[in-house]
């Protein structure tokens, strides 16, 4: 079955990358998880991530990713086949409408500046496991290495917003990008 049989049929494929796959979340993540989100940079890069991380809210993330909730497909950067660890970093597609997601991820600080994110985001964009047209990004101003992991991807400047970040409790300047598929 190809991945967009599966995609089409609700099923969510693991996706090969160089040295990792990409793979659905399972509750046994929810310790790393815990661990890797609960630190401050990562959580401080992402828009949704509260700092500190309450009691919970890995098992809450597991369960929301495991149900596809909110139209989103949560996999794993799962290094353990290749003598890694067994979660890297998370990377997601949130569904939006007429064949467009916002693409995000995040990377554990062990790992960074390894180029793990930009294989993870060329992984996906290649598999297009949800059938995309187009597939949108959101960076903030002050990460300028996610925007690098987005460019070298293929995805082009669209503008300036800003967004509310919870761990930091404030509106962040934001870079936004689009790729555009081929279907």
């Amino acid at each position: 079955m190809t991945i967009d049989m599966m995609a089409t049929q609700g099923a969510q494929p693991e996706i090969p990358a160089e040295r990792f796959v990409l793979r659905p979340v399972r509750r046994s993540d929810a310790g790393l998880f815990a661990l890797y989100a609960g630190d401050r940079r990562v959580a401080e890069a992402t828009r949704s991530i509260p700092h500190p991380l309450p009691p919970g809210a890995e098992e809450g993330f597991v369960t929301r990713a495991i149900a596809h909730a909110n139209g989103e497909d949560v996999w794993v950067m799962d290094g353990s086949a290749t003598g890694l660890s067994e979660v890297l970093g998370v990377i997601s597609l949130k569904a939006m409408d007429r064949g467009q997601s916002e693409i995000g991820y995040w990377v554990a600080p062990g790992f960074w500046n390894a180029g793990f994110a930009s294989e993870a985001v060329k992984a996906l964009v290649e598999a297009n496991p949800q059938g995309l047209r187009t597939v949108f990004a959101e960076v903030f101003q002050d990460n300028p290495g996610s925007a690098r992991v987005l460019t070298n991807a293929g995805f082009q400047y669209l503008g300036d917003a800003e967004t509310f970040s919870v761990a930091r409790d404030a509106r962040v300047a934001t870079w936004t990008y689009i790729r555009k598929l081929d279907k």
